[in-house]
């Protein structure tokens, strides 16, 4: 029965979480268009990465006129940290075969926060598949509405909209920046790097080279 309990919870939450973090979606359909991308780019991006924060980054190097070889590059940088609560997960989650495949999509920050925060693996189940779901489908309905309500504006630059993906990006960092001294101190040493390498190296480099801060505290 308490078993029972923990994973009505669990979905309880994770559709919760879901949900409400989905709705940035309409951020990153906007940010996309206003970075140059069509709809359909926009949609794949979301279908296929589905990790918000290398999206956002993607976007960001190819409307500032990046390559799309040092964009890909800073953004599966980013997602790279996703292999991490993989390994965390793995044991949690017990997906075999090709299972794993869909699994392994839904591996993000928050899947992994809310099945983590279970007291037992069952709830841990339910809560990333219920997390996983409900934000899959927010965020890509959110942003083909973003996308698509973003494309009728004429150009999105006349009404600030190309500051909307760096606003959103830095909305889904400062829950961990709060809480975290080290983090800020991190954060301020790869935004360090990044715009000191900004005037001198071609747009997507600059991220991809503020991961020397990383470096920096591993090695501490």
């Amino acid at each position: 029965m308490e078993e029972t309990s923990h994973r009505a919870v669990a979905i309880r939450d994770g559709l919760g979480v879901g949900v409400a973090v989905g709705l940035a979606g309409l951020a990153f359909g906007a940010a996309a268009v206003t970075a140059g991308m069509s709809i359909a780019q926009a949609c794949v991006l979301s279908l296929l990465a589905f990790t918000g924060a290398s999206q956002f980054a993607l976007a960001g190097a190819v409307g500032a006129g990046g390559d799309l070889a040092a964009s890909a590059a800073g953004a599966l940088l980013l997602g790279g940290r996703n292999t991490l609560y993989g390994l965390r997960l793995a044991g949690l989650l017990r997906a075999n075969g090709p299972r794993r495949l869909v699994v392994a999509q839904g591996v993000i920050d928050e899947t992994a926060a809310v099945a983590l925060a279970q007291p037992n693996p069952a709830a841990a189940r339910a809560g990333f598949t219920a997390t996983f779901a409900a934000l899959y489908v927010t965020w890509n309905l959110t942003t083909l509405g973003g996308a698509v309500g973003t494309s009728f504006l004429g150009d999105p630059r006349v009404l600030g909209l190309d500051a909307v993906g760096p606003a959103t990006f830095l909305a889904l960092l400062w829950p961990r920046l709060t809480r975290s001294a080290e983090l800020r101190w991190l954060a301020a040493g790869g935004a360090a790097i990044a715009l000191a390498a900004t005037p001198f190296l071609p747009p997507g480099v600059p991220v991809l080279l503020s991961a020397v801060a990383v470096l920096v505290v591993m090695v501490r």
